[in-house]
């Protein structure tokens, strides 16, 4: 029997991505898929107004939107999102996301393995 290195998700089955994560009002939902040392693959779905706070992360991260629009702030710029668009943020550099409307996005964190 083999270990699969993804989880929460179904295998050999054609999903609609962003049916995996569904909108709650007043909160942030996530669904992660993959974590581990090379990358996290997570899943968001932000009802209108919610937000993550400045941070960093010691990955690069990008961004998929998959639903709605989003504000990321990337340092000090920002940039309006909308479905179907992508963005990184950088490894080490403060970011945060604020649901300008109720939006879902694909999250992709590569880490480095030294």
């Amino acid at each position: 029997m083999s270990q699969h290195l993804m989880k929460n998700i179904d295998f050999a089955k054609v999903i609609e991505m962003g049916s995996l994560v569904e909108y709650q009002e007043g909160r942030v939902v996530s669904r992660t898929l993959a974590q581990g040392k090379p990358l996290s693959i997570t899943l968001f779905a932000f009802d209108q107004g919610e937000e993550i706070s400045s941070h960093s992360a010691s990955g690069d991260a990008l961004v998929y939107l998959l639903d709605g629009q989003a504000e990321i702030t990337i340092g000090t710029e920002k940039f309006i999102l909308n479905k179907g668009e992508t963005i990184v943020m950088p490894a080490n550099v403060p970011h945060a996301l604020l649901a300008k409307e109720k939006f879902k996005m694909l999250l992709i964190v590569v880490f480095s393995l030294s």
